[in-house]
């Protein structure tokens, strides 16, 4: 704690490559790097955050982009909300561009970034539950063009994280050809903070359900129990029918997985969950049977 005002950035690096912000960052061990910068200006607007140095991302066009790679998507991490909402990128990946659509006003999709949004790893981070869901996978740069991929859910579980100098380059997204979903609840009218989201994809190559819950918890939860219930149900040789009980179950089985009932006491009673957690429990279990249900619709 101090009582003197904290010191403004000293220096900004707008460099053109990923190569070169990658060296800025290693000359640098305490510049913060901004693409979007909603929520890195937010921290620093409250006082939160004061870096030393800022190195600019706005101007690598690289990353501002995506092409295809034997059979998924290249996303480079620049990209805007605004430009994954967009029509062209939404018949390639739906949930993401629905994702991306309700990630808040105008202003802020047209600035905040997928690599962003995953770097700050907000649990309401409204693309996050969709690359869990997608099981995507990030490249990172690092120092002397060196690169190296990992999945998008050890960094968010903080099983690998960045190391100093790296940055967050692409994100390599399966491209499966089958319907996805994302919905989320939010504690207002229009696009806001998520209080639930879901995002929910269908795999029928492998015959899979892969679903993610955000917002709930520090990281996206997969109710990997649910996913295969459900997927032994669904008839896949037959329009991938599956009967109106089953998608009830499975919205309360994906609810109770990610929001469980309190272990029971030493005496064997059980407190009952609060109303709040049951009603966020109730919102979980009504977002995933809707996902569901679209998908198969």
């Amino acid at each position: 704690m101090t009582t003197h005002a904290p010191q403004a950035a000293q220096a900004v690096t707008l460099p053109t490559t990923l190569d070169e912000a990658v060296a800025a960052l290693a000359a640098m061990p305490t510049a913060v790097p901004v693409a979007g910068g909603t929520d890195l200006m937010a921290a620093v607007n409250s006082g939160q955050l004061r870096p030393a140095a800022l190195v600019g991302l706005g101007r690598i066009s690289e990353i501002r982009g995506w092409q295809y790679q034997d059979g998924h998507a290249l996303l480079g991490a620049g990209l805007t909300h605004a430009r994954m909402g967009r029509p062209d990128f939404a018949a390639l990946i739906p949930a993401l561009a629905a994702a991306a659509r309700a990630a808040g006003p105008p202003h802020i999709r047209n600035a905040g970034t997928l690599g962003g949004n995953i770097a700050t790893a907000a649990p309401t981070g409204d693309a996050l539950p969709v690359l869990a869901a997608l099981e995507a996978t990030l490249i990172i740069a690092g120092p002397g063009g060196a690169r190296r991929e990992i999945p998008v859910s050890h960094l968010l579980a903080g099983v690998e994280m960045l190391r100093g100098g790296e940055l967050i380059g692409y994100v390599r997204v399966p491209l499966l050809h089958a319907p996805q979903v994302f919905l989320k609840a939010t504690g207002r009218t229009g696009p806001g903070r998520a209080l639930a989201s879901v995002a929910l994809v269908l795999d029928p190559a492998r015959r899979g359900v892969r679903c993610a819950v955000g917002a709930i918890a520090p990281m996206p939860l997969r109710p990997l129990e649910a996913e295969q219930w459900v997927a032994g149900l669904i008839d896949w040789d037959n329009d991938r029918a599956l009967v109106p009980e089953a998608l009830h179950a499975f919205g309360e089985y994906v609810a109770a997985a990610c929001i469980p009932d309190p272990a029971p006491e030493p005496d064997g009673s059980v407190t009952p969950l609060p109303p709040a957690v049951l009603h966020l429990r109730r919102t979980v279990a009504a977002l995933a049977r809707r996902a569901l249900g679209r998908a198969l619709s």
